[in-house]
């Protein structure tokens, strides 16, 4: 039987209605890296923009035109495919076996375009490092994305990007995080059914699963409005960073904390291990992960440590222009936070004809 992603709701209705990707021009990313290569090393990094193809289409044909294997390439966070993004990869190969990798994107992009494929992608700049990318490292991404045929309340969508640019907005997986029937596989993957072929696949299923189950227990948080508050029992996560601490308690200082964005309010990574939380707030998540038996058990069979993720997201230099029949924003978010997040909070796709499903 199937099993969808749990609905996303937002402390207030969307105010407009509208079409998002009706180009993947209108959807643009560019990765904000961590690091940036010293110039020497074993592993060659590339910054690529691409266009309607996904991080790993990037990935495995990078390690087939070099002959390292997709298994020397990696990258610091997945890009969504219905887009123009731009992101680093990192392939180990020895100098000898360097192609001109520019040439080789253009011949790439060219095959792709004769077969009646538009994905494609380029080359904008190559250097050497000691070390590879690894998975989630990145200070984060900035997004330009532009609305079309937008109708509703504009004073409404400014009174929500200002209460967003404030005060922040619930941080929920992107529909892309679930792939196609990707929750679906996972569940059938731990009720004894086939694993997944490859550690990327896995990683795809255990992730969504992972999604699910954060997610739901956002929601509850929201229908409560508890999602951008701290309460006794919570586990609190220092803005800007991966460290978090227990709140048995909640003072004024903590309250003043959260209030000015220094502390947010945390949900589940589900796994084994001690999640942290007490009293009310382990009691909800431990009924929002009864929901999804299946999964939360499969997740603590598969191996995976329980660890903590901020239920609020505060975008960083988020502006807005209106125009005659559209809505252009940009944005600065953190590693692992999803621009669709606030996107879903503006607006409801109507004669769209985007393939979110597509996407990472």
């Amino acid at each position: 039987m199937p099993v969808e992603p749990p609905a996303m709701v937002y402390p207030w209705q969307p105010p407009l209605v509208g079409q998002l990707k009706a180009e993947p021009e209108d959807f643009r990313v560019e990765e904000l890296p961590a690091t940036t290569p010293e110039g020497s090393g074993e592993h060659v990094w590339l910054e690529i923009e691409k266009r309607l193809l996904n991080s790993e289409d990037v990935a495995v044909w990078l390690g087939r035109v070099c002959g390292a294997g997709r298994g020397r390439v990696s990258y610091a966070g997945r890009k969504d495919r219905q887009a123009v993004t731009r992101q680093w990869f990192s392939v180990q190969c020895r100098p000898e076996q360097e192609p001109d990798w520019a040439a080789r994107a253009q011949e790439w992009s060219r095959e792709r375009a004769a077969a009646g494929d538009p994905g494609g992608c380029r080359v904008l700049q190559v250097a050497r490092h000691g070390r590879k990318l690894r998975t989630g490292h990145l200070a984060g991404n900035r997004f330009t994305v532009r609305l079309r045929a937008v109708t509703g309340d504009r004073a409404a969508a400014d009174a929500v990007l200002e209460a967003v640019r404030a005060g922040g907005v619930p941080n929920y997986f992107g529909v892309q995080r679930f792939g196609r029937a990707n929750l679906s596989k996972a569940a059938e993957w731990f009720a004894g059914g086939r694993a997944p072929r490859s550690r990327n696949q896995r990683s795809l299923l255990l992730s969504a699963a992972r999604s699910a189950i954060f997610n739901a227990v956002l929601r509850e948080r929201v229908a409560q409005g508890s999602w951008d508050s701290l309460l006794p029992g919570d586990v609190a996560n220092l803005d800007g960073s991966g460290s978090v601490f227990a709140v048995p308690e909640v003072d004024a200082e903590l309250e003043q904390r959260v209030a000015r964005g220094d502390l947010h309010p945390t949900g589940p990574l589900w796994g084994s291990g001690d999640p942290l939380v007490a009293g009310a707030v382990r009691a909800l998540e431990e009924r929002v992960a009864g929901e999804f038996g299946e999964l939360a058990r499969g997740l603590e069979a598969a191996g995976m440590k329980a660890a903590r993720r901020a239920l609020r997201m505060r975008p960083q230099a988020l502006q807005w222009r209106w125009e005659e029949d559209a809505l252009e924003l940009s944005l600065e978010l953190g590693a692992g936070e999803y621009a669709t997040s606030l996107l879903d909070a503006l607006m409801v796709e109507g004669a769209a004809d985007a393939d979110q499903g597509s996407a990472e």
